[in-house]
């Protein structure tokens, strides 16, 4: 084998390498994408309970919020995990919240169950 064809075939391991990572990203982006919709469809289901705490349902790609005048409730996904957090919009100084609760997760079910925790939390 000559030198050139060596690297030649190093540079094409390479980029085959790199088309595999950049389908893996673009595959789980879509898994991420389609879950985070599938959390906003069971949230948004009982629309009735969400007028009545209060709280109003929002998607942004891969964030499912629940927006209350005083907190704010949310799930991201990202590579496969979730984190779920809690914010208190009372003392917070910026548009943004500071988390008070976090925690990561797997499923949407759990998420589902640890958005409903921090719920009953702040409504307690």
């Amino acid at each position: 084998m000559s030198f050139r064809r060596a690297f030649e075939a190093e540079h094409a391991k390479r980029d085959a390498a790199r088309h595999a990572r950049e389908e893996a990203d673009r595959l789980q982006q879509e898994e991420d994408l389609a879950r985070a919709e599938q959390l906003h469809d069971a949230i948004a289901a009982d629309a009735a309970f969400l007028k009545e705490k209060g709280l109003t349902l929002d998607r942004r790609r891969y964030t499912v919020s629940l927006h209350h005048e005083d907190y704010v409730i949310d799930a991201y996904f990202e590579a496969g995990a979730i984190s779920v957090r809690a914010a208190d919009k009372r003392t917070a100084t910026t548009q943004t919240a500071a988390p008070r609760k976090q925690d990561t997760v797997h499923t949407v079910d759990e998420a589902l169950g640890v958005m409903a925790q921090y719920l009953a939390d702040e409504t307690q």
